[in-house]
């Protein structure tokens, strides 16, 4: 199912929303990613940190009217609202949560779909195409996310079920799974600095747009060469749905190696990223939950780390 084409409503996700005069220059000293580098048809993904770099909130980030908006897990949004209004009461800039005024589908294999609907969505990751109030994002290859005002939710929602199946949200995971893009939820929030989730490598962290909250942690972790733990891909041969924040174990090691990330059912197993310590993924010999928990195999990610690559953004 994943691996064809289809639709799902993204409900997992809320949308905060940043407007006002100020709203690119107030979030350029908050978030890793660059803001100058969006545009009417680029969007990009990244993430919020705290002083010691480890990541509240990641998101995908996109220019929308006389702002931004940024989608992120659902329970993350109130808090990531709240702390952010502390910091933007000299700022000509209101944050809002503006959930209930988009509905977003994740759609696979769907370009003649977007196309029906006078979206021409380009290839490249975080490409944007509008049309009217309706607004495309390349998420990954044939992947793509389509955000529609709520009053123009259901007509959309009719047409596109017209041309393609709708599924549940574990498809759409387990397609994000496989893109190896990592994701801040609820159970991980604090817990990871960017690089662990390889967010570096999708474009969601910038080193040369200077000073944001936990730059220097961030930039250190990058230029030193010293992270030790970094997202793999994995998968388990079980009906067990872990959890994100479930512990990983290896015999080599006497404490946690690791945390799942995100997790999806794939046919007969289930697919996940999980951060885990170098060292103990190239053992080969990684369980779930506990020393004799479930064994988990590695899987290949779409993309390698290149720090130099990485460090021209």
């Amino acid at each position: 199912m994943a691996d064809s084409a289809f639709f799902c409503p993204l409900s997992h996700e809320g949308v905060l929303a940043v407007r006002g005069a100020d709203a690119a220059k107030f979030l350029q000293g908050q978030l890793t990613c660059n803001l100058n580098y969006l545009s009417e048809t680029q969007a990009s993904l990244g993430a919020r940190c705290t002083q010691k770099g480890r990541m509240q909130s990641s998101f995908r980030i996109l220019l929308q009217g006389d702002g931004v908006l940024l989608a992120m897990a659902t329970e993350l949004l109130e808090p990531q609202l709240a702390d952010l209004k502390k910091y933007a009461v000299f700022s000509k800039s209101k944050l809002t949560d503006e959930t209930a005024a988009w509905v977003r589908f994740g759609l696979v294999s769907a370009d003649q779909t977007l196309a029906s609907l006078d979206l021409e969505l380009p290839a490249e990751t975080d490409s944007v195409a509008r049309s009217d109030a309706l607004i495309a994002i390349r998420v990954s290859p044939e992947r793509a996310e389509l955000w529609v005002p709520t009053e123009q939710a259901k007509a959309v929602h009719e047409q596109l079920a017209k041309q393609l199946k709708e599924t549940d949200l574990n498809d759409w995971l387990l397609g994000q799974i496989r893109a190896g893009i990592g994701q801040v939820m609820p159970q991980t929030r604090e817990l990871f600095i960017p690089q662990m989730l390889n967010l570096q490598a999708v474009g969601a962290v910038s080193f040369k747009k200077g000073c944001y909250t936990g730059q220097e942690i961030v930039a250190r972790m990058q230029y030193l060469g010293k992270l030790k733990r970094r997202l793999y891909r994995l998968s388990l041969n079980t009906a067990e749905m872990p959890e994100p924040g479930t512990p990983l174990f290896s015999p080599s090691h006497n404490s946690s190696i690791g945390e799942v990330v995100i997790a999806a059912k794939a046919d007969q197993t289930v697919e996940l990223l999980a951060v885990l310590q170098a060292e103990a993924a190239d053992s080969g010999d990684v369980h779930l939950g506990t020393l004799e928990g479930p064994a988990l195999q590695l899987l290949d990610l779409p993309y390698t780390l290149d720090r130099d690559r990485e460090i021209q953004r």
